[in-house]
């Protein structure tokens, strides 16, 4: 099936709403969406033809949950690089295995054919149009009020990662509500101003000297939050510890639908904090984060975050940056580039 086709069976007009829609998604970059676009129409006339050789173009909407359709990557490079020079078949492939990263479809290889299933959207592309305008503000963690629902905001990056429903939000909420007890500074929030409700989080931890091996272990031993290990890898410091070299960001996390318009805000508030962490903990100088959702490691990588360990960088890995560093980045500056 070539482009012009596909274009028959899914009108320019219903396919640049959908476009729109679609990149709200975190992770997912306008070229992204575009091949994803692609890929869904092609898959889904490939099943209904199966069904109905006598169909006929438009298709009247895109639907999802019709199983999983052979394609190879041979057929997937046609859809994605059939109107440009470069790209080819392991080109393809990758783009499917970053597609299949964020949530959108499933690969399955039984040795000698790839499938792929489409996989359901996205609530906030489903129904974007009520979140929009909200506006957000800043605020401190409110371990009475904000700890259930940042539960929920985090466990859909640890289930991401899992593939599953381990990451329990009650467990997470328990653990929130210690941390804001013990070190509240670290905590912030985006709140919005209509309900109140967080859409954005991040966790600033200073940790224990003796923690700090844990860094430079595999990364996986370091999940605490989505996992049912009683006892934490990592030992929170106390106040005025001169010992006390780390922050470990054990999160930073703005929903989808506000990324784009409050990241800077939310970045340069991290700033701050972390600059008030310096008055309880005067040798601070190592800033280390976890990356377990792969959407996140570009802006990693824009605000001067370096992989610290050889391997797969598609999966949860360790990044770091001097603090001194950051603190003298000018984010505005550092992150235009982002769409």
């Amino acid at each position: 099936m070539t482009l012009q086709e596909l274009d028959h069976w899914f009108p320019a007009v219903q396919k640049q709403a959908l476009l729109t829609q679609l990149k709200q998604v975190v992770g997912l970059t306008r070229v992204r969406a575009e091949y994803f676009l692609r890929l869904w129409i092609y898959l889904l006339v490939k099943a209904k033809l199966a069904q109905e050789p006598q169909l006929q173009s438009p298709l009247k909407e895109l639907e999802t949950q019709f199983g999983a359709i052979i394609c190879t990557h041979r057929e997937a490079a046609e859809l994605f690089y059939g109107d440009q020079e470069k790209g080819g078949d392991r080109a393809a492939g990758m783009m499917l295995d970053k597609l299949a990263a964020l949530g959108l479809i499933r690969k399955y290889f039984d040795g000698n054919t790839t499938c792929i299933e489409i996989l359901p959207l996205p609530q906030q592309v489903l129904s974007p149009e009520t979140d929009t305008v909200a506006s957000l503000t800043l605020a401190e963690f409110n371990p009475r009020c904000d700890a259930i629902p940042v539960a929920n905001l985090l466990a859909v990056n640890y289930n991401w990662m899992n593939n599953n429903n381990d990451a329990v939000p009650h467990r997470i909420a328990r653990l929130l509500r210690q941390w804001g007890q013990q070190y509240p500074t670290g905590m912030r929030v985006l709140r919005r101003v209509d309900n109140q409700n967080p859409v954005g989080f991040y966790l600033l931890y200073p940790t224990a000297a003796h923690s700090d091996v844990n860094f430079f272990r595999p990364a996986k031993k370091a999940l605490h939050l989505s996992t049912m290990a009683a006892i934490d890898p990592f030992t929170l410091a106390t106040v005025g510890d001169e010992t006390c070299v780390s922050v470990f960001i054990r999160s930073w996390v703005i929903d989808p639908m506000y990324l784009t318009a409050y990241r800077l805000t939310f970045l340069v508030d991290a700033q701050q904090t972390l600059r008030k962490m310096q008055g309880d903990f005067p040798n601070l100088c190592d800033l280390h984060t976890l990356i377990i959702h792969p959407s996140y490691a570009q802006l990693a990588i824009t605000l001067g975050f370096q992989p610290t360990q050889q391997g797969d960088l598609g999966s949860i890995h360790w990044m770091y940056q001097a603090l001194d560093r950051f603190l003298a980045l000018e984010i505005a500056g550092a992150i235009a580039q982002l769409a």
